[in-house]
């Protein structure tokens, strides 16, 4: 699978959730979380992200030597804009994952995405030097929950060869509800929603499926790019045994949680 592991230890596997794009270069208790977790990890050799903002009729996975830094987002300062997260690919470690979700197919993109802001807002707290390589894969979006928590199963291998699993995405995502003037707190039915999750995550994530049948689930997720990448932790907390734990909790602007979970980690 591309190599040997940096270290015999297990590798985490983490999911974010990552909020706006101005975290890539704000400093508050989330990034600072995220920081942490690259601070209690062995050095990974790689990273396999699964981003929110990938979100196409398909599953695939970049597989250029160098992937290209997305800004995919509009109305933020220019700072954003001109950021860049210079990080190397790792074609091997895609082409494993191509072979490890079989039989689900996934295409490799050797020239088509390259690094979004689900995952360099996240990785530039993490890793700032972007010394890591990093591989993105993208979330289905013609697919169920059913088949991204199977997927993430498939691919939980990975960390046993030194790859650091990250899913970006937020457990609430809904923009069209957004209250700027309340930047650290969540509406009840936000709330609610998050802390249901968040019972399920911490006790039997394979659950997580059932969470699309919850009466606040479509305020919650009116599109579900934002909520899939979950899944991914989900399945590899079901193929480790054990539940996830929470990374750092909280809702922001009423209408996004910025929960955060982890496997792998003391």
């Amino acid at each position: 699978m591309g190599g040997p592991p940096v270290t015999d230890r297990l590798m985490p596997a983490a999911f974010v959730g990552h909020g706006s794009p101005m975290n890539a270069v704000e400093h508050n208790r989330f990034t600072g979380a995220w920081s942490e977790l690259a601070a209690s990890c062995p050095r990974p050799r790689a990273i396999l992200a699964v981003s929110a903002h990938w979100y196409v009729n398909a599953s695939a996975v970049t597989a250029m030597e160098r992937p290209r830094t997305i800004h995919d987002f509009f109305g933020f300062p220019e700072e954003l804009f001109s950021y860049q997260y210079p990080c190397a690919g790792d074609p091997m470690l895609a082409r494993s994952v191509v072979d490890l979700a079989q039989p689900a197919w996934v295409g490799l993109d050797e020239d088509s995405w390259g690094i979004d802001h689900g995952t360099w807002l996240v990785l530039a707290h993490m890793f700032p030097a972007a010394d890591v390589p990093v591989v993105q894969l993208s979330v289905h979006a013609g697919e169920p929950i059913a088949y991204h928590l199977e997927l993430g199963k498939r691919l939980a291998p990975l960390r046993e060869d030194g790859v650091l699993v990250l899913a970006s995405g937020n457990v609430v995502h809904n923009l069209r509800r957004v209250d700027f003037s309340r930047p650290d707190a969540g509406a009840g039915w936000a709330r609610q929603f998050d802390s249901a999750v968040q019972e399920v995550m911490t006790s039997d994530p394979k659950e997580i499926v059932s969470m699309t049948s919850h009466p606040a689930f479509g305020l919650c997720a009116p599109t579900p790019d934002h909520f899939l990448p979950l899944a991914y932790l989900a399945g590899m907390a079901e193929v480790a045994g054990e539940p996830a734990r929470v990374l750092v909790e909280g809702c922001a602007y009423s209408s996004l949680s910025m929960t955060s979970y982890v496997i792998g980690t003391a």
